[in-house]
């Protein structure tokens, strides 16, 4: 990867549905080997696919909450269990299996601490193996970021 593809990826960090025209312009190419960069990077799997970035509030998710959750145990089985179980939960958008003091950092998404409350009793524990778990609310993000490149 060269520093044209950087630029290409920026580019499509920036805006996924820039047309290759805007993308060309952007990074110094025409259409066609800016196309062939992009292919190539999505066959390698540089690029994993496109997506569009929603606005949580204006959804009525207003509250973000940050979840430290230690297991019972870490055998392969129970990580592969409770990371199946997770994935089935809407509200949890990101799962982090993690190094230190706990076991997975979730980030989850509700509309108000009532809600919250009720996706820890209907949802979270009813995963079998928990053993503890630490919440913060979000209060603000300062930051969302695109990767480094």
């Amino acid at each position: 990867m060269d520093q044209l593809d950087k630029k290409i990826l920026a580019q499509l960090q920036r805006n996924s549905r820039a047309s290759l025209q805007e993308i060309g312009q952007a990074v110094g190419l025409s259409p066609t080997p800016c196309w062939s960069r992009i292919r190539k990077m999505e066959d390698s799997g540089v690029i994993e696919g496109y997506t569009v970035r929603l606005n949580a509030q204006a959804l009525g998710l207003q509250d973000t909450v940050l979840i430290q959750v230690t297991l019972d145990s870490h055998s392969d089985n129970t990580l592969e269990a409770f990371g199946e179980m997770l994935a089935a939960i809407p509200e949890v958008v990101e799962a982090h299996l993690v190094s230190g003091d706990y076991d997975y950092l979730l980030r989850v998404v509700v509309r108000d601490t009532r809600d919250y409350e009720r996706f820890l009793r209907e949802k979270l524990y009813h995963i079998k193996g928990i053993r503890h778990s630490r919440s913060s609310f979000v209060l603000r993000t300062l930051k969302t970021a695109q990767l480094p490149l």
